[in-house]
C-alpha cells in the first residue's frame, strides 16, 4: 500500500497463477503496479531444484533485483 507495487513470485508458469489472480483483482482499482515473476509461457525443464532455480533466474538475488525494478516502475 505504501509503495503502490506488488511483486508475485512463482516457481512455475506465471500464466493462471497467483500473479494472474492478483492482477485481475487490482486491474479494476488501478492502485498498484503488479509484476508477475516466474517461468514465462514455455515448456518447463526437469532437473535438480537448485539448477532449475538458477536456470529460470529464481534465486534470492534474482528475486531481490526484480523487487527493486518493480519499486522503480511504481515510483514513476
Amino acid at each position: 500500500e505504501r509503495t503502490g507495487a506488488i511483486l508475485t513470485v512463482e516457481e512455475h508458469s506465471v500464466l493462471g497463477g497467483l500473479g494472474s489472480a492478483v492482477s485481475e483483482f487490482l486491474a479494476e482499482s488501478g492502485k498498484a503496479v503488479v509484476h508477475r515473476y516466474g517461468i514465462m509461457d514455455e515448456f518447463g525443464q526437469s532437473g535438480p531444484a537448485e539448477a532449475l532455480l538458477k536456470h529460470y533466474r529464481l534465486m534470492p538475488e534474482d528475486i531481490a533485483q526484480q523487487a527493486v525494478n518493480t519499486l522503480k516502475k511504481a515510483s514513476r
